[in-house]
This record gives C-alpha cells, structure tokens and sequence, in this order.
C-alpha cells in the first residue's frame, strides 16, 4: 500500500481544480489511485434504481473521489494550509505526522 499524506478525518483543502479554495473533512481515502473523498467537495449527480434505501429511485447528490495532489492538509494551530512532516513518534514505535508550518503534531 502507498504511505499518502492525508488520512480519514483530516481537514484539507483543495488547492487546485473546480473547487479550488473550498475546505471539507476527508471521509475516505484510496490508496490505490491516490485519490480521497472529501465532505462537500466534487459533487456528481448519481442516477439510482429503486432500492430499499431508496424506493422511488432517482438522481441523488453524492462526493466523487479528488486526487490527493490537490489537496492540503489545513495546520490545526494557524488554520492554513501546510505540507506535513513525519518524524519518529516520542515512544519510539511508529511514526508521527507534524505540520511543518508551526510545528504542532497532527491526530
């Protein structure tokens, strides 16, 4: 699997394309094409038959996936965005991720 710099719950925001500006919560990354889905951002109409979830069927509103590179992680301290750092975690096991603008460690 590749190592991408976003993971699921992050903050981010778009910095390139249609939705270039807006910020939204990750829901899902997918490692295998680089890609993540972002809450509110990209947004595609999706024709459905009729299901118990959704018995008339119809068009529905739902995200579609956006590439990782046109992504930023926003810094929890500043609230801009930034690009993110690894370096080995205090315990010693594992790594950590750190927002290279103020320094602050990333959940």
């Amino acid at each position: 699997m590749k190592k991408l710099h976003i993971k699921k719950g992050d903050n981010v925001k778009v910095i390139s394309g249609k939705y270039r500006g807006e910020t939204g919560e990750v829901l899902r990354v997918i490692p295998q094409t680089d890609r993540a889905i972002v809450e509110g951002i990209n947004m595609v109409s999706k024709h459905t038959k009729p299901s118990q979830t959704y018995p008339d069927g119809g068009i529905i509103e739902q995200e579609a996936a956006i590439h990782v590179s046109n992504l930023m992680i926003i810094d929890p301290k500043s609230k801009v965005p930034t690009r993110i750092g690894r370096k080995p975690a205090e315990s010693g096991k594992g790594w950590v991720r750190y927002a290279k603008k103020s320094g602050e460690l990333l959940p």
